[in-house]
């Protein structure tokens, strides 16, 4: 499981093989081997004893703004052939595969959000009609990146973001008319969050990426060298790359969270900036459908694993391409 401490005041000690959790005055053991990942938040104590616990048994220490986005992190040294992998990453990057490689990512992208659409139920024909034209719309852009030429991916870097961000805007305007009233926005907001809703899916990707920059290093990919995010400066941009991919899962999570009204005011404040947080009744409610979601066996290639599996398997594999790059 996922241990994930977010209430100000609680600690995390440890006790021979186990973390001790506490909080006002009481104390919840949990044992090692039940514990595949930490994540800490602001207010929140964790000993030096507990973190080398954490290294010695290769579990993931997160730091969590209160965006859910990963702050810091502490990690065993003995994930991944770091030197090989690393190595071919750095060829990778700037040969005509990983042009090919990341016009797939933005396709299969694209093609998630129409699966998303597809599951859309409208409510009249005019609301059918749009669904419909804006599926195509998507499937253009989707084509548009198919067909793209280049040699490397800064020739056509621009055409990508420009495609890649057309069709997000006109998936996100089609699938909020879903939505409840109270849930509905005009566009994506990010850092701050403006409404209900981008709150939920800013945390939602914040714990996504943490999930898949720890899946990176344990493979042995630094998350620092991206492909087409590779001109952002001290940012995990191979995470924005390979994040792409599985948006989709947290899109899905807090739609359904909203459309179902399991929302309450409990579990968001909003600032006299006009700016939506989410509070722990929130974040709680959302890690835990998350989780929930991520550990769902799915077939995929004939063989049915958890969600979450297939892409850690995905970035394994991934890991072993970069490998064949190194000279």
């Amino acid at each position: 499981m996922e241990l994930i401490l977010n209430t100000y005041g609680v600690s995390l000690n440890r006790d021979n093989e186990a973390f001790v959790i506490t909080q006002k005055g009481e104390r919840h053991r949990v044992p090692i081997d039940d514990v595949k990942s930490i994540q800490i938040s602001r207010g929140v104590q964790i000993t030096s004893d507990a973190v080398m616990l954490a290294v010695e048994h290769e579990i993931d220490v997160m730091f969590m703004d209160r965006g859910g986005t990963p702050i810091g992190r502490i990690w065993s040294p003995r994930y991944g052939s770091i030197s090989t992998i690393r190595k071919g990453q750095l060829n990778f990057t700037s040969s005509h595969a990983a042009l090919e490689w990341i016009k797939e990512v933005i396709m299969q992208k694209m093609e998630n959000q129409q699966a998303l659409m597809l599951l859309l139920q409208p409510r009249d024909t005019a609301l059918e009609s749009e669904l419909r034209r804006n599926m195509d719309r998507i499937e253009g852009y989707r084509m548009k990146v198919n067909n793209l030429d280049g040699g490397v991916v800064s020739d056509v870097a621009p055409s990508l973001r420009g495609w890649e961000g057309q069709a997000s805007r006109i998936y996100f305007s089609t699938i909020v008319k879903y939505l409840p009233k109270e849930y509905q926005f005009e566009q994506r907001t990010q850092h701050p969050a403006m409404d209900v809703a981008n709150a939920f899916l800013n945390y939602g990707y914040g714990v996504l990426y943490g999930r898949i920059e720890g899946a990176l290093i344990k493979a042995g990919i630094d998350p620092y060298i991206g492909v087409l995010h590779r001109d952002d400066y001290n940012r995990p941009v191979m995470v924005f790359d390979v994040i792409e991919l599985y948006r989709i899962w947290v899109d899905y999570v807090v739609f359904t969270l909203l459309a179902q009204n399991g929302i309450t005011e409990e579990c968001y404040s909003i600032r006299e900036d006009g700016s939506f947080w989410l509070e722990p009744l929130g974040r709680r409610i959302l890690i835990q459908s998350l989780n929930d979601y991520l550990d769902e066996t799915i077939s995929k290639g004939g063989v049915v694993r958890s969600r979450l599996t297939h892409m850690n398997l995905y970035i394994q594999n991934l890991a072993q391409k970069l490998k064949r790059f190194e000279k």
